[in-house]
């Protein structure tokens, strides 16, 4: 299955991650309304704008909808002779969950193998942001932050783990606190070599 790396073509491309005003007007009636059908008051000084800020996070929240691939990557890709893995591990990641709409929070590592290009190491957690800043889910995100890096740079190889705890689960539900969940997406030699594999497993236990 084809896994969509881009934005839909609904919103319009950019860096600033920004809803035009009216779109926005339409989030805080929605949150009004949405106080209102659990049977508060939206009237009250607590929430009177509580409409308003719920707004602006969501439209922080599902930025990566907003924001262009190329122009973040921008001018970061830079010739280079290095041929071994190159790892960046432990970037933090804060997603929605398109289920339910409530949170999941982890890490993520990537890794990939140059072949002649390499890319700005802040480049790579913008990368991982543009995806997680959408309605997710965490199968869907490890194979975009995959796929998004083998186009831009050529690699040899690309592999992705993501760790994350899902609020979904730990908040309601089953309500498992300890749980948490683990995938991979490898591409080119890390699928394809078993020893690229285990090399890059090594160096993601140290």
């Amino acid at each position: 299955m084809k896994v969509r790396t881009e934005a839909p073509p609904r919103y319009a491309a950019g860096n600033d991650g920004e809803i035009d005003g009216e779109n926005r007007g339409v989030l805080e009636e929605a949150y009004r309304n949405l106080l209102e059908a659990i049977g508060e008051d939206a009237d009250r000084e607590g929430l009177r704008r509580t409409p308003i800020r719920a707004a602006r996070a969501l439209e922080f929240l599902t930025q990566g909808y907003r924001q262009n691939l190329n122009q973040i990557v921008n001018d970061a890709v830079f010739e280079s002779d290095a041929s071994e893995i190159i790892l960046v591990k432990d970037i933090e990641l804060y997603s929605m969950c398109e289920h339910h709409l409530l949170p999941f929070i982890g890490r993520a590592h990537v890794a990939y193998i140059p072949n002649g290009k390499v890319i700005g190491l802040s480049k790579v957690a913008r990368i991982v942001d543009v995806f997680a800043r959408r309605l997710q889910i965490q199968e869907n995100l490890t194979t975009q932050i995959a796929e998004s890096l083998m186009k831009c740079l050529e690699p040899s190889g690309v592999a992705v783990v993501v760790e994350a705890k899902h609020l979904c689960m730990m908040m309601r539900g089953v309500e498992k606190q300890n749980s948490v969940m683990k995938t991979s997406c490898l591409l080119g030699t890390f699928k394809e070599d078993a020893r690229t594999r285990s090399e890059f497993l090594s160096l993601l236990k140290e």
